[in-house]
């Protein structure tokens, strides 16, 4: 048996490396469509009146009172962040992990409001509240959220992606 000269080779082998490529490049744009939809969710609820914010989260009626405020104040931070953090793809898997959770209990506080009868906006991109019957769109936000939460599967299924932190730290 003769040894290849320089060793292997970097990649794996041939017939692998265009699907490797393939899904690289994919994970770039799931995180690009990721890190938008977490930048401008976040961004909209920043950029409104804290009051208003708080009227979103207290018109779930899950919380208590007291933590309102800070979960109104906290989320467009965090979702700001998740963005940036997903955007440069650093440790990808574990911040789509959260994206993932966020994405969970979001469907879960929509199904929560609609199994009770509440008439609101979830205010996921700003605004939010009470609205008047018929202008809820529970089902539609359900199926949005479930295919951002496809998004942020895929990241945790395929984290290595081109022009990712991850891939210059080793991560």
């Amino acid at each position: 048996m003769t040894a290849v000269k320089g060793g292997p080779r970097k990649g794996g082998p041939p017939s692998l490396r265009p699907a490797r490529e393939w899904r690289e490049w994919v994970t770039l744009v799931v995180r690009i469509a990721l890190a938008a939809i977490l930048g401008t969710a976040g961004y909209a609820k920043f950029s409104e009146a804290e009051g208003l914010q708080k009227v979103a989260v207290s018109s779930y009626r899950i919380l208590p009172q007291s933590v309102v405020g800070p979960v109104a104040l906290g989320l467009p931070v965090l979702e700001m962040a998740l963005a940036a953090l997903i955007l440069i793809g650093f440790a990808t898997r574990t911040m789509a992990i959260c994206v993932g959770v966020l994405f969970i209990v979001f469907i879960a506080g929509i199904i929560s409001v609609w199994a009770r009868g509440l008439t609101i906006d979830c205010g996921c991109f700003g605004g939010g509240g009470q609205v008047a019957k018929g202008q809820t769109h529970y089902l539609r936000e359900i199926f949005r959220d479930l295919g951002f939460l496809v998004l942020a599967a895929w990241l945790m299924v395929f984290p290595r992606g081109k022009l990712a932190l991850d891939r210059w730290l080793g991560l």
